[in-house]
């Protein structure tokens, strides 16, 4: 099955929250209110490093561009 990049997520349990997950490599689940990044890999202090932290800015930045692209849409819509 593919997959997109970004996905919309909510739960019930956290009624005021709405997080962005990333599917691809490195997953991450991001809080939009807060920025706070929830990582589902084991990243290894190689990988972490000034490139991989300019990989993760960039990937923050599309993802929260894929929240405001999504939310316009719903909005457009009402």
């Amino acid at each position: 099955m593919e997959l997109p990049q970004f996905l919309i997520a909510d739960n019930s349990d956290f009624p005021d929250k709405i997080f962005i997950l990333h599917t691809e490599y490195p997953r991450f689940l991001l809080d939009v209110e807060t920025d706070e990044v929830e990582w589902f890999e084991d990243l290894s202090e190689e990988e972490e490093g000034e490139g991989f932290d300019t990989e993760v800015a960039n990937l923050i930045e599309l993802a929260l561009d894929f929240y405001d692209k999504e939310m316009a849409e719903l909005e457009g819509d009402e």
